[in-house]
């Protein structure tokens, strides 16, 4: 079968793309999800997406492809070229040219019209088989249902135009930019992009989380889902769940989404790794029940992580920290990023930072940032306040010595 750039489903490359190229680094004979045709061709295949940010190592066990970014060198994401690459036919590309020039000065057609016009067209061209009407219907719908076309009743027949666009691209310039880069679905903005004069690339991020645009399909099924307020099943490592998706979250640290789900089923919330979903099916309207809402907001009050369940009471945790005269950041900082604690003086000198969390455990990677200005630590779970002290001594042996005691 002769090698092709382009691709029918995006699940297929994702799949690839992840357990290969972003979580894998593997050689190519550890490649057994297909046959080693199929790791050759999407291989080549990314290649011509993704040539400029491939990289080979060669040792003793073989070769193995991998990519690197450097992120003040990547004005767009480059993972958007993927979407770009979706098969058709010889009839799709035929009517996606004919109807939008047939359409692009009228006020409006009918199929019987259009069907006319097709006929008058085609008939110029020796062997220009014309599709059936049916053919013709299911395209003007599908057009209309992206927005490229709208249709409007006359009497007892449809007339079909092309969606009058009066917004002005240029205005949007920076804020589609800054879009395709920073938000969840960047992609669209890309693609608005493409419509534009220029397509600027002032915009560099120190944490440019590209990956996140391989969940691009699952992300809109899911936002879909939410705005009808509807029920989801996904599969997620092999193992279909269910639940009511009500937010997506986006970690601060690694970039990486996460979905808040309540399920009817346990009664409880959880989260759930965008990048480990596989397929997601829209099910029935959910029915909210008045509890829900106000659990909700409790249960977001207290999860500082992803990791917290919600079934068992929280933990408090206080942490009093050392803030000099002139050090105004690191009270911002504080400010910036207590989350779902409070922040409240203590003098002029020491401010006290207070949280109630179904995980204390969680907040540990960010208490040790503070190591040095932690005056006191209290926590309702003794485990949290004996791993961090017992972390402080390790370093302080590491920085003054083994047999330097800290009191």
């Amino acid at each position: 079968m002769a090698y092709s750039e382009l691709i029918k489903s995006f699940g297929s490359i994702r799949e690839y793309l992840r357990s290969f190229y972003v979580y894998g680094f593997r050689y190519r004979g550890e490649y057994d999800l297909k046959s080693a045709r199929s790791y050759d061709n999407e291989r080549r295949r990314v290649e011509s997406w993704l040539g400029d940010y491939m990289r080979f190592e060669q040792d003793a066990e073989g070769r193995r492809v991998f990519l690197s970014v450097d992120s003040r060198a990547v004005p767009q994401n480059p993972f958007y070229q993927a979407f770009r690459a979706k098969t058709f036919t010889d009839r799709d590309i035929m009517l996606h040219f004919h109807l939008l020039d047939m359409l692009s000065d009228s006020e409006g057609l009918p199929i019987s019209a259009i069907m006319e016009e097709l006929t008058d067209r085609l008939s110029a061209f020796d062997g220009g088989e014309l599709p059936d009407e049916s053919t013709v219907r299911k395209k003007l719908k599908e057009y209309v249902s992206l927005g490229l076309l709208q249709s409007k009743k006359r009497g007892r027949e449809t007339c079909y135009a092309v969606s009058p666009s009066e917004t002005d691209l240029k205005s949007w310039e920076a804020a589609a930019a800054f879009f395709s880069e920073a938000a969840p679905l960047g992609v669209i903005g890309s693609y608005v992009q493409d419509r534009m004069e220029t397509r600027l690339s002032c915009f560099r991020f120190k944490h440019h989380y590209i990956l996140n645009a391989l969940d691009s399909e699952i992300l809109a099924a899911l936002f879909d889902a939410m705005n009808e307020n509807r029920l989801v099943t996904f599969l997620i490592r092999g193992q279909w769940a269910a639940a009511l998706p009500l937010k997506i979250y986006v970690g601060c640290q690694t970039g990486r989404q996460y979905l808040l789900v309540w399920s009817p089923r346990h009664q409880r919330f959880s989260f759930h790794r965008l990048d480990l979903m596989d397929e997601v099916k829209a099910g029935d309207v959910f029915e909210t029940p008045d509890f829900l809402p106000g659990k909700m907001e409790s249960f977001c009050r207290h999860a500082w992580g992803i990791t917290g369940h919600n079934y068992g009471k929280p933990e408090h945790l206080e942490m009093t920290v050392f803030v000099a005269l002139g050090e105004a950041h690191i009270l911002n900082r504080l400010e910036r990023e207590k989350r779902c604690g409070t922040v409240e003086r203590v003098d002029e000198t020491h401010w006290r930072f207070c949280a109630d969390v179904y995980d204390a455990r969680e907040t540990l990677p960010w208490l040790r940032t503070f190591m040095g200005r932690i005056t006191d630590l209290q926590c309702t779970d003794p485990e949290v306040t004996k791993r961090f002290w017992e972390d402080f001594h390790a370093l302080a042996a590491l920085y003054q010595g083994e047999d330097h005691a800290v009191s």
